[in-house]
């Protein structure tokens, strides 16, 4: 009689056990999921055309501009005194006011060589969180477009 009473105790104890070490993989396997939500956030985007230079971070030099051509101006909101300066950014193009404006899914990196409210070219619009280079904003959206909305993620 005890004998089968210790079984089951200890089968219940054992099963306990198993549980606790599963949920803190559970957790783990869930902040995974969605720390990529939490990182990205979300912001609005314009264009500028050249002349690019002067810029506010680097001036008059063209070394500074990536091989790819995809750079940016940061609007106020990120451009924290000029902290922002060679900042990286992954963007992507999530909504515009014109229906199928963006790119699908597209993903691009973009370096900060500016900031918006000094560019020498002025934005095709005010106030976004950050002004892409023609060449960047025409990879990820529709290249008539004044403004975009995107999630946006420093690297």
């Amino acid at each position: 009689m005890s004998t089968s009473k210790s079984i089951t105790h200890h089968h219940h104890h054992h099963h306990h056990q198993r549980l606790q070490s599963f949920l803190p993989l559970f957790f783990l396997i869930f902040l995974l999921n969605f720390s990529h939500v939490s990182r990205g956030e979300v912001g609005t985007s314009a264009q500028y055309t050249p002349p690019f230079l002067p810029t506010s971070c680097y001036d008059d030099d063209p070394g500074q501009f990536p091989s790819s051509n995809l750079f940016a101006a940061a609007g106020a909101g990120i451009w924290d005194n000029g902290a922002a300066c060679g900042r990286q950014y992954l963007v992507k193009c999530i909504s515009a006011a014109e229906p199928g404006t963006c790119v699908p899914e597209k993903v691009i990196q973009v370096r900060i060589v500016d900031f918006a409210l000094s560019t020498i070219s002025p934005p095709s619009y005010d106030g976004t969180t950050m002004v892409l280079s023609d060449t960047a904003f025409g990879t990820i959206a529709n290249v008539t477009a004044t403004s975009i909305n995107i999630e946006f993620q420093q690297i």
